[in-house]
């Protein structure tokens, strides 16, 4: 077996967890893929997997090599598709990050649309609500929610999202509405944070912020149960505005407090090599941008 077909073997193993997985992928058998590893590490002079009966997994090393192999084998690839005169054609493995929510209502469709229109290409999609290390995972392209910091990736602005205080029309009818922040003690709130720690909302009003802590029926991690509870009318949620935009546009919910709202967060398409992206990344980077840029929802 030729070095670049060890190294596929090698990124095979490290992506399934597992050699028998690795060997279904790559059309080998399982004894094949164990020996081509064992090959691999005995050249390198080190252990780059740590096998267990029940798991494989990288060691520190195997992690560093793994992310040369995808660099290597990508630009093998590129440079073998320019040759053959398609370096315009996308194909090959792409691999796509965004959170939970977000990934699922906007960037499935999105990718699934791409996927239908370049038969050549395959993805993989990781949904997580963590901000993802584009270059440690492996990943090609990652749509975030956020303030950017300073980084060499490239990053495309294309909307952005408010966060808004809501709640059932029959709930403000039989409770009223508040008309300032201090004013939500007064409610039942249902609040939603991916985070442990203290619960708050932070609110602007002018040049001047505020951050309140009001008294919470439930906390939970998933948006989609506050936004349950408050569309129910059990009382007050914040959530992200394109996480209710179905239930505005059906009258379920309704924004209040809307003067207070800090200001909106930027929604950027991520990747990093800028103009030196593949042809399968660059077109989807261009697909995405100009469907995320065409929906209201995220361009009020």
């Amino acid at each position: 077996m030729d070095r670049l077909e060890t190294l596929r073997v090698f990124v095979a193993v490290a992506e399934e967890a597992g050699f028998a997985p690795a060997a279904r992928r790559l059309a080998m058998s399982p004894p094949a893929v164990t020996r081509a590893i064992a090959a691999l590490e005995e050249r390198i002079g080190t252990r780059l997997l740590h096998r267990t009966t029940r798991i494989v997994r990288l060691t520190e090393a195997g992690s560093r090599f793994l992310t040369d192999c995808k660099r290597i084998l990508g630009e093998l690839e590129e440079a073998e598709a320019s040759a053959a005169g398609s370096h315009t054609e996308p194909r090959g493995q792409l691999r796509v990050t965004a959170s939970m929510m977000f990934g699922r209502m906007f960037v499935a469709p999105i990718l699934l649309d791409f996927l239908a229109r370049h038969p050549q290409v395959m993805a993989r999609m990781l949904l997580v609500d963590r901000i993802v290390d584009l270059v440690e995972e492996g990943l090609d392209v990652a749509i975030r929610i956020a303030h950017l910091a300073d980084s060499s990736l490239s990053a495309v602005r294309v909307g952005s999202v408010r966060r808004v205080v809501c709640a059932s029309p029959r709930y403000l009818a039989e409770h009223g509405t508040p008309r300032t922040p201090a004013e939500l003690s007064r409610f039942e709130v249902y609040m939603f944070s991916s985070s442990t720690a203290e619960p708050a909302w932070s609110f602007s009003s002018g040049a001047r912020g505020q951050t309140i802590s009001p008294p919470t029926k439930l906390l939970v991690n998933t948006a989609e149960v506050a936004i349950a509870a408050a569309v129910a009318g059990r009382g007050l949620t914040r959530v992200l505005s394109y996480q209710i935009a179905p239930e505005l546009r059906a009258g379920q919910l309704q924004i209040v407090l809307e003067d207070f709202e800090p200001p909106p967060l930027p929604i950027h398409v991520v990747y990093p090599e800028g103009r030196r992206a593949n042809a399968r990344v660059r077109a989807f980077v261009d697909f995405a941008v100009d469907r995320l840029r065409a929906d209201k929802s995220l361009n009020p």
